[in-house]
C-alpha cells in the first residue's frame, strides 16, 4: 500500500500523526491478538473434552443397546438453548448458559421401569452434544476473529507503520534538500550584490 503525501510541512504534520496513532495502538491489538489465541485454545480444549466425554458416555450405554430400541424417542425434545454474550477481547461471544428440555408423558405402570432413567440419560447425552458442538462453534468465532486481528498487526507491522516512517524520510530530506537550496541560493545573490556594490 503506497502511502500518498506532499512535500510540505502539513503532510508532514499528517504523517506524523498517523504514525503516531498506528505506534500507539499497536501493542493493544497485539495483547488483543494474544487473548484471543488464548481464548481459542480454551475453546478448542473444552470442546474436544466434551466430545471424548460424549463418546465415553455413548459407550458405557452401548450394553443397554437392545432396550433403546422400546425407548420413546418422542418423550425427550429440546426445547431451548438460551444463549447470552460476553465481550472476549472486545469480540461479542455467545456463552451456554441452559439448555431447556421438553419432556412428553408417560406412563410409569404401564412404560418399562428403566424409562425414567432413560429419560436422564438422553438428556445428559443431548446436553453434553450441544455443549460440544456450541464450543466448536465459538472457537471459529474467535479463530475468525484472531485471524482479522493478526492481519491488522500484521498491516500495522510491516505495511503501514514503516510506510509512513519512509514517507516521512523522504519529506524531510525534500525539505532539507530546499532549504540548503535556498541558502545556497541567498549566498549567491548576496555574494553578487558584494561584488557589484565593489565594482559600482
Amino acid at each position: 500500500m503506497a502511502i500518498k503525501f506532499q512535500y510540505n510541512k502539513t503532510s508532514l504534520q499528517d504523517l506524523n500523526k498517523q504514525l503516531k496513532i498506528r505506534v500507539r495502538a499497536l501493542p493493544t491489538i497485539k495483547n488483543k491478538e494474544s487473548a484471543l489465541r488464548m481464548e481459542v485454545k480454551k475453546a478448542k480444549d473444552t470442546a474436544n473434552a466434551l466430545s471424548l466425554k460424549l463418546d465415553a458416555a455413548v459407550e458405557s450405554y452401548r450394553g443397554m443397546v437392545r432396550l433403546w430400541g422400546e425407548f420413546d424417542t418422542s418423550l425427550v425434545k429440546v426445547q431451548d438453548v438460551e444463549l447470552s454474550i460476553r465481550k472476549i477481547a472486545g469480540v461479542r461471544i455467545p456463552v451456554l448458559d441452559e439448555v431447556k428440555f421438553a419432556l412428553g408423558e408417560f406412563s410409569l405402570f404401564n412404560s418399562p421401569a428403566w424409562f425414567a432413567d432413560g429419560i436422564g440419560i438422553v438428556k445428559q447425552l443431548a446436553s453434553i452434544g450441544i455443549e460440544s458442538e456450541f464450543y466448536n462453534r465459538k472457537m471459529h468465532l474467535l479463530d475468525h476473529a484472531r485471524r482479522k486481528t493478526t492481519q491488522k498487526v500484521n498491516l500495522y507491522e510491516k505495511v503501514q507503520i514503516p510506510g509512513y516512517e519512509d514517507a516521512i524520510r523522504k519529506i524531510k530530506r525534500f525539505m532539507e534538500d530546499e532549504e540548503n537550496l535556498s541558502k545556497s541560493a541567498q549566498k549567491i545573490v548576496k555574494d553578487r550584490q558584494q561584488r557589484m556594490e565593489e565594482e559600482g
